[in-house]
This record gives structure tokens, sequence and C-alpha cells, in this order.
């Protein structure tokens, strides 16, 4: 009797590890810079390079976001308090997560990263500059720790839908990767179609990146992120000519002489960067009165002098982590609204993003995303 328990014990040991085995492998990944990479799926222990990745990793796991995460970046806190506030208050524990300093400026400490055993290290691709100088992707893979790369932020219309479906293989959550990114994309067709189809003149709109975050002026967008939001909602993008990469400066005389039909300001609560900016903060569940009055007092600046947006009204700001997110589609249809308020009357992006929410993220939603001058709008 004592071997037959022996016999089935061992048999039973052997079903689990096989079951085990069936449930994880070894698999090649391409990341958003072409680099194969073998990690271990379904990942359970991750490191995200920063802490907005919280963004995308909520919308593949409604439930439980924060059960694979075993360390990430600082800056959650400071570039979205509201949304790490209600992060905070719904998984306490997140308080306790170890958190690193940027690859960019040199505080990543990668012996506190090894210690913490991840399956992968999950990093935006603007980094990578500063992680390949730093020789950190030769250091990790020594200690068997390999770093992915995504991207929703240098080229986010290019890149979020294989960034997702990459995250989605690497969580064993392929099919939520893919309803998420026919969502994605059924909310941008809602304008393009529109657009494709009445033809509309196309207004001139500057896009000023953190307006009031400095005293300086003006960052802008080139051909890509907030530009690229701009063309597809149906507007052309003055800086696109003047800028050459995603990101860049315009100086207020082009301004003036462009003198754009539409000015949209992206801004967000900095205070944990710039106490008492002129920066206009909207975002979750932001103060849309306290919004506004920023926002008009952004217009006085020499830059904005007899500019045609300015005299008409026209004057917008939006939630800027809309730039390195997969949420982009909400920005696309709200921009489109105020290009264009005749063809998308009944276009709802607040019901977007509040559906959004219902359907793949873990915090109920709160309006505060936008502010616009034009009353009517």
């Amino acid at each position: 009797m004592k071997v037959f328990n022996r016999v089935a014990a061992a048999a039973m040991g052997l079903c689990v590890l096989f079951s085990s085995a069936a449930f994880a492998e070894t698999v090649k990944v391409k990341d958003i810079t072409g680099r194969e990479v073998e990690v271990n799926v379904p990942v359970k222990h991750v490191i995200l390079g920063e802490g907005r990745q919280i963004y995308f990793i909520g919308a593949l796991d409604k439930d439980e976001p924060f059960k694979r995460i075993v360390g990430w970046r600082d800056d959650l806190a400071k570039a979205d308090p509201e949304t790490y506030a209600a992060y905070l208050a719904k998984y306490p524990d997140i308080a306790k997560l170890p958190a690193f300093g940027g690859m960019k400026d040199g505080t990543f400490d990668i012996e506190q990263a090894v210690a913490l055993k991840p399956d992968v290290m999950l990093m935006n691709i603007d980094a990578k500059t500063a992680t390949e100088e730093a020789g950190y992707i030769e250091k990790l893979e020594k200690v068997g720790i390999p770093l992915v790369y995504v991207d929703f932020r240098e080229k986010p219309m290019e890149n979020t839908e294989p960034s997702m479906r990459l995250i989605g293989k690497l969580f064993g959550e392929e099919e939520k990767a893919e309803d998420f990114i026919k969502f994605r994309a059924d909310s941008i067709a809602k304008v393009t179609d529109v657009l494709a189809k009445a033809n509309p003149n196309k207004p001139l709109v500057f896009v000023e990146r953190a307006g009031g975050y400095s005293d300086d002026c003006c960052m802008s967008f080139g051909n890509e992120n907030f530009g690229k939001m701009v063309e597809f909602a149906g507007g052309i993008n003055m800086a696109k000519d003047i800028i050459p990469g995603t990101f860049g400066t315009v100086n207020p005389e082009q301004i003036i002489a462009s003198n754009p039909d539409q000015i949209i300001i992206t801004g967000g609560n900095w205070e944990g960067y710039v106490p008492g900016g002129n920066w206009v903060g909207v975002g979750y569940g932001a103060d849309e009165r306290e919004a506004f009055r920023k926002l008009e007092n952004l217009t006085k600046r020499p830059a904005f002098t007899d500019v045609k947006a300015v005299k008409e009204g026209n004057i917008h700001a939006i939630w800027h982590q809309f730039y390195n997110n997969p949420y982009q589609f909400v920005a696309i249809q709200q921009i489109a609204k105020w290009l264009h308020p005749d063809l998308f009357e009944d276009l709802d992006p607040e019901a977007t993003f509040q559906e959004l929410h219902e359907r793949f993220l873990p915090l109920p939603f709160k309006s505060g995303y936008f502010v616009s001058l034009n009353v009517g709008q």
C-alpha cells in the first residue's frame, strides 16, 4: 500500500510539472525596435521602466493591474497625481512597490532591478539611447533579465497597435489586447470615415506642448504624436514643416506669422514639478473652472498677439498624457469635434472615454480632460 501511495504521489507530481510547463514557455518576441528577445511567457514579474505604463497595463488587467508589477519608475505621482491617487486609494499596496529612477537621467539602479528577479523589463523607446549608452541591455542579459521596448510616444499612431499586441503576448492576454485594438480602431474610424466622406476644409492648428510649464514659448510637435492626431482629426499641424522630429520648438514670430485658426494646449497637474506654474491642470477629475481660468491666462502671452484663434476664441486645452498612452483615439475624437463642430455634433468623446473605462480600465471614469474657451464647444 505504501509503495502504491509513493507511486501515486510521484505520478501526481509529474502531472503538476507537465501542467505547469504547458502554461509557460520560452518564446522569441520582436519588440518595437525590431529586436528579437527571448522571454518566458506568460510573465509573472515585471518591472515598468515608467510608472505611466500602468495606462496600458490597466487596459489588459482590469481587476488586478499590479499583480505582475514588482517595481516601477517613480514618475506617475508627479506626472499624473490624480490618477496615481485614484490607484493608490484602490490598491494601497502600490505604496510599497520598489521605485526606480530613470534611464535617461542616470538614476536607474540596476542592482535593485536584478534583486527583484523580473521576467521582463518594459522600456519606452524614448529611453533607448540612454539605455544603450549605459550598457544596460547587456548587463541585464547577463543576469537573465530580458528588456523589451514599447512605444506610445515617439510614433504612437504607428506603434500603439504592435505595442499592445506585444504586451498582450507577454501577459498571456492576446484576446484582451485585440479587443482593445478593435475598440481603438473603431473609435478612430468614427472620425476618419466622416472626414473622408465630407472632405472639409482643414483649419491650421498650432499645438503647444505643455503650455505654461515654463516661461519659454513654445514647445510643439512635428509630424507625430499630437501633430499626427491633428491630421487624423481633419486639421493641418502648423509645426509639421518647422519641427523635423516628434518634438521641438517654434518661436513666437512663427506663430504670429502663421496665424493659426485653432490653438490646442496640452496640460496637466504639474504641481510636483512646477509648483504654482501657469500650466492648465486638465486631467482625471480636474477642476474645469480653474483650468478655464488658466487657459485664458495663457492667451495673453506675446506669441498669441492678434492671432485668429485667439480673436475667435478657438483656444482649447487637452490632457497632456494622451501623448504617452494608448488612449489617443479619445484625443482624436475631441480634436475633431473642436475643428469640425458641425460634422461631429453627435460625437461624444467623453462617452467614448467612459466606455473605455467601463470595458477595460480599473478606475471609474471622471471628466476633466478637456476645456475650451469656445463655450459653444
